[in-house]
Parts: structure tokens; sequence; C-alpha cells
């Protein structure tokens, strides 16, 4: 874990000479054309998570997947339905989900993706991603109204979801969230390795391959098999 944290910080401090989509707190569809595909194909998308959102209380818990979520979503609220992280790939969602699945891998540098479902009244406190070297990503999938009421602050910027849009920030800035509706917000969750000039290219390359190897990621993993199983036995 200290060879990762020395690597991580080595490189955060590279980012603003490095980046080739900059340093800022939000980026544009322009820097991430696939964005636009997705955006495209998002009612494709909607239409396959329609299918799981009937099961959505049974769907694992963040903290579940990934325990050093607690501290963020420690409650029954936050929900999810992974694809892929780091290297692990869910072929049973996967094969629930195959038109999703095709857009993802058009996505370079894709390292984590998931339905990110958060249930009515859940509050995300403020935190901060630990590696400048990826980018977070969301398309609105599902989005209830009031538009005011379903929202994330970034950097001390207030932003909204949309259906059909994308919303993409460095999410190592300090970020909250909240759905005060009375219905579930559902955003495409990814996490894409930022575009950098050489070397540092290959240096967050080399990052993503070492935190793939980790404790946590591994853990990660672990949960996210026995979670498949039972919910396999759960929908028979």
């Amino acid at each position: 874990m200290k060879l990762i944290r020395q690597a991580i910080d080595f490189l955060q401090a590279q980012v603003p000479h490095y980046s080739k989509v900059g340093n800022s707190t939000f980026f544009t569809v322009d820097q991430f054309p696939w964005a636009k595909d997705l955006e495209a194909n998002w009612h494709v998308i909607r239409a396959e998570l329609d299918r799981i959102m009937p099961h959505a209380k049974d769907l694992p818990n963040f903290q579940d997947i990934s325990p050093r979520q607690s501290k963020i979503a420690g409650d029954d609220r936050w929900k999810t339905y992974f694809f892929c992280a780091f290297g692990f790939r869910s072929k049973h969602n996967c094969n629930q989900c195959p038109e999703t699945t095709k857009l993802l891998g058009k996505i370079p540098g894709l390292k984590v993706a998931f339905f990110s479902i958060l249930a009515p009244g859940k509050h995300i406190p403020e935190h901060c991603g630990k590696h400048k070297g990826l980018i977070r990503y969301h398309l609105g999938l599902k989005v209830p109204e009031p538009k005011t009421a379903c929202r994330i602050s970034i950097n001390d910027e207030m932003a909204y979801w949309e259906e059909g849009k994308s919303l993409i920030f460095d999410d190592t800035f300090p970020h909250e969230g909240w759905n005060e509706t009375d219905d579930y917000r559902v955003v495409l969750f990814l996490d894409i390795a930022r575009p950098m000039r050489f070397p540092m290219s290959f240096v967050n390359w080399a990052v993503c391959q070492i935190i793939a190897l980790s404790p946590i990621v591994q853990v990660a993993r672990g949960n996210q098999t026995a979670w498949e199983k039972q919910f396999e036995a759960i929908v028979k």
C-alpha cells in the first residue's frame, strides 16, 4: 500500500504538466468523444437498467462490495451493479446488459463501470478521490424531479444530473451528493484513465496495474463474485 501511495503522490504532482485534458474541476464531452456515443445510446442503456430495477433492493450496497466505502455508504441506500473494475469483469452482469457492455467496450482507458443507484433520501457526505490519474464520469439514466433535490456539489460548484447527459469531473476535488426525492436516482458511473502525455501515461498505467493487484480490489472482486451467486439464486 505504501508503494501505491508513493506512486499516486508522484503522479498527482505531474498531472498539471502532462494531462492532455487540463487540470480543471469539470470536463466536456468534446474532450472525450466516446461520451457522445453513450449519450446517443442512453435509451438503450436505460432499457437494460429498467430490467434490473425491480430487483433494486436485492442489489449489493456499495460497502458490501468495497468495505472501504463504508464511511460514505454505510447504509442500504447506495446500491451497485458492477460491470468491471480494474481488470475484473462481472460475466453475469455483463451478460444481463449486453448492449451496455458493448458500449463500454469502446471506451479507451476504462477502469471501473457500474450502475450507481441512490435510493430516496440518500446523502453521500463530502469526500475526495485519491488518484488524480483517473477521471470520473456519470451518465444520467434515471433522474427524478425536482432537479434541485437531486444534485452533486463538486469543488463548491453545484451540478445537476440530467437523463441522457454526461457529467465529467475530477473526483479528487471535494464532492458531495444528494437524492432528496421519493424515487431512485441512477447513473452509469465510470472511472477512466486520465489521458496523459508520455512518460506519465506509462506511469499512470503502471499505477492502475498495481491498484488492480491491491488487497482492496481483490477483496471487492471476491465480494462481487459471492454476491452474483446469491443474486442468481434470488432471481431463479
